[in-house]
Formats: structure tokens, C-alpha cells, sequence
């Protein structure tokens, strides 16, 4: 099957991006199903950083083109700053994206309205990136909502605008005292923007299932983790869509037959930015120096990313729930130095042994990891391409990690760049 997919296992910001650019060598159309503009997927080239929020990272390939599908929620000033950005830096980006035109659109109210609340909530805040994300996800569900396709009927984009401010604008000022925002700044400011886009909003639904017909390499990508998902993560320290398997078909327009394998990404300690409960969370020196060494720095924020063991739990819970064929292993290279690494295997809660994760966030804050420690490494592995060039606590390391996971490491990383990789022989086209 031409399709594969590829999530987050933990909480977000496994390395999704570079894993995107990677595959994206052999893959011919890229398509993320979910999310918005709080994704930051960071890609090393022969040393040059890139950063993309919205846009797939296989944009950085020039033969791949990139789909931004309907269940993606678009702030159209934050596309046009990305493709100025692109196009600034040499990637010719024309007649190489398409974005639904059922998708949604993140207006600027959502943005205020986002913001205000966070602000509201003080230190009992959810940490949103105030993108405005939730209160368009929210807008949708409450079929208030506008998409892109409706801004080809200018009469009918202006009643949505104006009846939408009504609510907004009520909030706004009378709930969290903020500034009216005015209807004609918002309709004038918006249609600016979808000027510059319009040529690439298309039926994307349409596309993708032509070109699957077809037996083209599809890659599949959302944004965020597993333990982020609406339904399935750490509810309501979330974020307000699908990024677990199941959002692929409503976020695409593609059937469940055609998904083919999925795989995780798993960063090799945890990580996670924003409020919530965090089992192996570390306050002390060595989530200092999981910080330091791994850059783990928001790339959409630059908030700093709390940092703690590996969650063997959260790798057991995302497998269970995706039907990983394998798990693509990110940022070994972080542990070098470190004398004697833990793992999370379980937790202890009220009592109990458990070895996934409890639905309620109440409980799983109260959880205590049981660790399980191994011997750590002391060389470089930076830029290691072959596993048995890896130290053997290195190699023992993966071998636990599949051990317990019960998924095979398909994939690791040991390195920024692209090169930086070990392919474990599996052909993923």
C-alpha cells in the first residue's frame, strides 16, 4: 500500500519534522490531516534550520507536493509570513501546495479571544500558543465556522463575519474586557491575506483519493502527540483535534482501507510544553541538562519544553491506540554522557500497578513512575548512521525500549540533520 503515516507518541515535538523531510525523499505528496499553527517542525539541511508551522517540512523537498487538508484549521496571515519566509530562503513553493477549501480558518477574533483567556485563567491557564487554534476548532463544532471556500462568495463571507462578531464581540467586551474588534478591519484584513493564497485552495479530498487510485507515495503527517489528542490525551490539557490514527480519515477525506502502516515517533527521554500532569517529569539538574543538550526550546513558542525520563506507559498507551508498525527513535544522541539513564515501566497509583495510562488526568498526576535504570554511554554518537557502530548500552537501550513497548524501532535518529540517521532496512515506499 502507497500510504503511510506518521504520529506522535508523547506529548508533541518527538521530531516529526525532520522524519517528514526524510521520507519525503522517496514520497510523492505529503498531507497533514489536523491541527494549526501551534505545530513547529524544525529541519536541519547540511546544517541550515528551517522552521515550519503549518506547511509540511516535505515542502522542503523540490519534486513533493504538500497537502494541508481539511481538518487542519489555517491562520492565512501566518501561511502567507511562511511562504514569504520559503520563497525568501529558495524553495519554490508554486504548483507544490494545495489547502482544502473545507478547511477552517483561524480569523483574528479567534486569536484575541484565545489570548484573553489564557490571560483570564492566570496560573490555572491550559498554555494554548494562543494561536487562536481552540476557539476555531470550537467554532467549527459549533458550526459558526468559516472555511475557506467561503470566501469565493464575498456576500456570504461578509453576513458570517458579521454574525460571528456579534457572539465575539460580546465576549470580548463584556466577559473578558477587551477592545471591540471592528467587522470591516477584519473582513479587509482576511481578504488581503486570501489574496495571496486563492491560487492554491482546491478539493483536496478529490486529490488525494485520485492520486491514491493511482498508487502514488502518499505521506501522512499531524501535528502535536498522541497525549495532546481531544478524545485521548491529557483532556483538557489538550489541544482540540485528532492527531492520534483516527483523525487521518476525517481530517483528509480518505477512507480507512487506504491508511496504510502507521508509525510513532518517540522522542528517547519525554517531553512536553504547557500545563497538565507530566509522570516523569524532572525539576532538578538533569532535566537541566536534558533541556540544555536537546535544544528543547518551542519552536513554535520558545517556551522552554519541561523535560523528564522516558514514559514507556505513553509509548505502550499511543501504540495501542494507533497499531504502530514501528517506532521512528528521535534524539538518541541526547543521552550521550549520561551515566545511568531511567525508564519509566509502569506507575504506581492508589495501590496500583499500572502499565498504561488512566483516562483521568486527577489520577495520572497522582501516579508515581516506577523506573527501571540502565547503564548509559559516554561517546558521541552524533551523526552515527549504523547501528552497530553504536555503543552496546545504546544498543541495549533500544533493545529494552522494544522489549517493553512490544513495537520494533524501525527508525533512529542521532542527529539534527537529515543524514543523521539509522535506517534499520525497512523499505517505507
Amino acid at each position: 500500500m502507497p500510504t503511510m503515516a506518521i504520529i506522535g507518541s508523547q506529548w508533541g515535538d518527538e521530531g516529526k519534522g525532520k522524519i517528514v523531510d526524510l521520507l519525503s525523499e522517496k514520497a510523492e505528496i505529503i498531507a497533514r490531516y489536523q491541527g494549526g499553527t501551534n505545530a513547529g517542525h524544525t529541519v536541519v539541511i547540511d546544517g541550515k534550520q528551517f522552521i515550519l508551522h503549518l506547511i509540511p517540512s516535505g515542502i522542503l523537498r523540490p519534486k513533493t507536493i504538500c497537502v494541508i487538508g481539511n481538518g487542519v484549521v489555517v491562520d492565512l496571515e501566518a501561511m502567507v509570513r511562511e511562504l514569504e519566509e520559503l520563497e525568501s530562503l529558495g524553495i519554490k513553493v508554486a504548483g507544490r501546495l494545495l489547502v482544502s477549501d473545507r478547511a477552517h480558518i483561524i480569523m483574528p477574533y479567534h486569536r484575541e479571544l484565545d489570548g484573553a483567556d489564557e490571560d483570564m485563567r492566570g496560573s490555572n491557564g491550559i498554555g494554548t500558543t494562543r494561536r487562536g487554534i481552540g476557539p476555531a476548532y470550537s467554532d467549527k463544532t459549533s458550526r459558526l465556522g468559516i472555511r475557506l471556500g467561503d470566501l469565493g462568495n464575498l456576500k456570504l463571507f461578509k453576513q458570517k463575519v458579521e454574525r460571528a462578531l456579534r457572539e465575539k464581540n460580546f465576549l470580548l467586551t463584556g466577559h473578558y474586557r477587551r477592545q471591540r474588534l471592528s467587522a470591516a478591519k477584519v473582513i479587509a484584513d482576511t481578504l488581503v491575506a486570501y489574496r495571496c493564497v486563492k491560487s492554491v485552495v482546491a478539493d483536496t479530498t478529490t486529490y488525494l483519493n485520485e492520486a491514491i487510485s493511482k498508487g502514488k507515495r502518499v505521506l501522512v503527517e499531524g501535528a502535536q502527540g498522541v497525549m495532546l489528542d481531544v478524545d485521548f490525551g491529557t483532556y483538557p490539557y489538550c489541544t482540540s483535534s485528532n492527531p492520534t490514527a483516527g483523525g487521518i480519515c476525517t481530517g483528509l477525506g480518505i477512507p480507512p482501507r487506504d491508511v496504510g502502516k502507521i508509525y510513532g515517533v518517540t522522542k528517547a527521554y519525554t517531553t512536553r510544553v504547557g500545563a497538565g500532569p507530566f509522570p516523569t517529569e524532572l525539576n532538578d539538574r538533569m532535566g537541566k541538562t536534558l533541556r540544555q543538550a536537546g535544544a528543547e526550546y518551542g519552536a513554535t513558542t520558545g517556551r522552554p519544553r519541561r523535560c523528564g525520563w522516558l514514559d514507556l506507559p505513553v509509548v505502550r498507551y499511543s501504540a495501542q491506540l494507533n497499531g504502530f508498525a514501528g517506532l521512528f527513535l528521535t534524539k538518541l544522541d541526547v543521552l550521550s554522557g549520561i551515566k545511568k539513564i531511567k525508564v519509566c515501566t509502569a506507575y504506581k497509583c492508589k495501590g496500583k500497578l499500572l502499565k498504561t495510562v488512566p483516562g483521568n488526568v486527577e489520577e495520572l498526576a497522582a501516579c508515581k513512575p516506577v523506573y527501571k535504570e540502565v547503564p548509559g554511554w559516554d561517546e558521541n554518537i552524533v551523526g552515527c548512521n549504523d547501528i552497530k557502530k553504536l555503543p552496546l548500552a545504546a544498543r541495549r537501550y533500544i533493545q529494552f525500549i522494544e522489549k517493553e513497548s512490544g513495537v520494533k524501532v524501525s527508525l533512529i535518529s542521532t542527529g539534527n540533520d537529515r543524514k543523521h540517521t539509522i535506517l534499520r532496512g525497512e523499505k517505507f515506499f
